[in-house]
């Protein structure tokens, strides 16, 4: 039962803290899609997304009005089509562009799950899809891709990842006009998780019911403003502070979540209760950490200042939701956070540090921007590293990396909106290529063998 403080409370963190529902991903199967063609499959899908999620940005934006709270985006999310696109693999494109006219039917922000799950092995048919993603995401406007080439239980596949390089590479190619804009709807993970909401790597897993609704939840102002409230308290005291404000943030989420999903006539999956910055000011999680005591972002501290808020906003918000899922946690995307923006522009941050913080935060290196001239090897090795720190930790990891087709450090690239701007960021010079070029599979670690 809310009480008049609650409600007033609630009011503040909309009106003062940046509090909103950062998504309303509905995810819908395309298994009954699949058909002798190409372009009959893609009919089907059309019509299948388009039928299911008809009314939700109708019901969103009604909800939105109802509570008073923002809902930021409207998403879909569909099954990895490489599996759909099984049977004619050479023409998958068909069933991405029939995506992409979907959600611009409905007028939703994003959709995700052009994507393919290799992490053990490789397929011709998976391996032909893949080359198909540059090409894809270079004539699409909404549509999100995602491959998963490693796992805590199968291990690395390296095979997947020397190719994931290489298709970073020719996605930036091809949105050269753009800085490089294909980029950031590309997501390479390790133990990639099936009720995620969050773009660019959301896709509806085979082990979901046929609709679901998953909403996230984002609330890094509110959460800054529940620190500074308390100025002198100790790091136990700031742990239980922000505990409380989770909570209360997620309390909204899964409010929102359950209504969604009768409305829309699904099952309510899951709150993500991960803390998602944006470029605004006010609203990033870079200046939590700041606010916790560190002068700059970057700076020694903060991976552990990073591993305590991202376990507190765990422990709050499971106790304010039947169902968490998800990533769950917080995000350290560079362009999407004014404080990492400002951080890596004046070199306190580099990508060696947000490796380090990754092993602690929700996901990943997370829209870094490298330069053009940059070796698809080393574009590999980047993800290999990330998917390492995945595998060992049996945690979910990812790398959004833009190679950016002719800037240099010193440079930026800036896609504006929720994307925001990104200033380029160095690599280390020497090879990694010979590595990269041996192939094969990165044997999953011993604790991996647990029945």
């Amino acid at each position: 039962m809310f009480n008049k403080y609650d409600v007033i409370e609630t009011v503040n963190m909309i009106e003062r803290e940046h509090l909103d529902i950062r998504t309303i991903t509905m995810g819908i199967s395309l298994l009954p899609c699949i058909a002798g063609s190409a372009d009959e499959t893609a009919k089907r899908v059309y019509d299948r997304v388009c039928s299911q999620a008809e009314h939700l940005v109708e019901v969103a934006e009604a909800l939105s009005m109802e509570y008073g709270i923002p809902i930021v985006n409207k998403r879909v999310s569909v099954t990895p089509a490489s599996l759909i696109c099984a049977p004619f693999a050479a023409q998958s494109a068909k069933i991405g562009l029939a995506l992409d006219r979907a959600a611009d039917t409905l007028g939703i922000d994003f959709l995700g799950g052009y994507s393919a799950l290799v992490h053990k092995g490789m397929a011709d048919y998976e391996r032909t899809f893949i080359e198909s993603i540059p090409e894809v995401l270079a004539t699409t406007n909404k549509l999100c891709s995602s491959i998963n080439i490693g796992s805590s239980k199968s291990g690395i596949n390296m095979d997947a990842v020397r190719l994931m390089g290489e298709i970073v590479k020719q996605t930036a190619e091809l949105t050269k006009d753009r800085d490089g804009f294909g980029c950031a709807k590309l997501v390479v993970f390790c133990n990639a998780v099936e009720d995620n909401p969050f773009m660019a790597g959301a896709f509806h897993g085979v082990g979901e019911s046929g609709t679901v609704v998953n909403v996230g939840v984002s609330g890094p102002g509110v959460v800054q403003h529940a620190i500074e409230s308390i100025p002198g308290a100790d790091l136990t005291e700031l742990a239980e502070m922000i505990k409380r404000t989770a909570f209360k943030i997620t309390r909204a989420g899964q409010l929102v979540a359950r209504e969604a999903a009768r409305r829309l006539g699904a099952e309510f999956g899951i709150v993500d209760l991960s803390l998602a910055p944006t470029p605004a000011r006010g609203d990033s999680v870079a200046q939590i950490l700041e606010e916790m005591g560190l002068e700059s972002v970057g700076t020694h501290g903060t991976t552990a200042c990073l591993a305590m808020l991202n376990d507190a906003v765990k422990k709050g918000g499971v106790m304010a939701s039947s169902r968490v899922g998800g990533l769950s946690g917080a995000f350290i995307p560079v362009s999407e956070d004014i404080g990492m923006i400002e951080a890596a522009e004046r070199g306190g941050l580099c990508i060696d540090k947000l490796e380090a913080m990754t092993a602690v935060c929700s996901v990943g290196l997370d829209m870094i921007a490298v330069p053009g001239d940059t070796p698809a090897s080393t574009i590999s090795a980047i993800i290999a590293d990330e998917a390492a720190i995945g595998m060992i930790n049996n945690k979910t990891t990812a790398v959004r990396i833009i190679s950016a087709p002719g800037k240099k450090v010193g440079d930026s690239v800036n896609f504006g909106g929720l994307l925001g701007r990104a200033p380029i960021m160095p690599v280390h010079g020497e090879s990694s290529a010979k590595f990269i070029a041996r192939g094969g599979l990165i044997p999953a670690p011993i604790h991996s063998n647990k029945n």
